[in-house]
């Protein structure tokens, strides 16, 4: 019984030692592709339309971590956090599926499962219209609105963290520049 027992717990030592090694040797090959990427883009060895877009997403991505990051203690994902804020701007008014989904930021976030995660934290709730059972109405909770009051300052200081080293003419000139972009 007690050679069955130690090899059991050495085939789980070694299982969690191969895991372990498998999710760093993964996590340094991304790092390195994210390195070569940026070196890339530094060595000027790309047309500079590639090199703009490529900085765009890889600058867009850096700031979602951070803020992700940031709200992970509160057990929100950031496209939670945006539905709650598209909510608390209705001003208790009810809002559908089709106006959260054409206020999210990220279009291709599955607007009704993220409302259902957030019913289940009680953060929203949905109302069916009795005379209309298609027409559904969501509104953020007291809960909700109070976990937002937790985390606004949070996300509002991981905002500024990114950008801290530019100056206020760096960042109307980006804004302007950004609106180009998407106009």
């Amino acid at each position: 019984m007690c050679k069955e027992l130690k090899l059991i717990l050495k085939n789980k030592i070694h299982y969690y030692l191969v895991a372990t090694f498998f999710f760093i040797h993964l996590y340094l090959q991304l790092l390195f592709i994210q390195m070569r990427i940026e070196d890339i883009i530094k060595k000027e060895i790309m047309p500079d339309h590639q090199k703009t877009v490529i900085n765009l997403m890889i600058t867009a991505n850096e700031v979602s971590d951070k803020a992700t990051e940031a709200l992970k203690p509160y057990d929100i994902s950031l496209q939670q956090f945006n539905v709650l804020r598209i909510l608390r701007g209705q001003k208790g008014k009810p809002a559908n599926l089709s106006t959260i989904q054409e206020r999210m930021i990220n279009k291709m976030s599955n607007t009704t499962r993220l409302v259902d995660k957030l019913i289940t934290k009680n953060l929203v709730e949905r109302n069916t219209c009795e005379n209309n059972r298609r027409k559904v109405e969501i509104f953020i909770t007291p809960e909700g609105l109070q976990l937002l009051e937790k985390v606004d300052q949070i996300i509002i200081d991981v905002e500024k963290k990114c950008i801290e080293s530019l100056t206020q003419e760096d960042i109307i000139q980006l804004n302007t520049l950004l609106d180009k972009i998407r106009n």
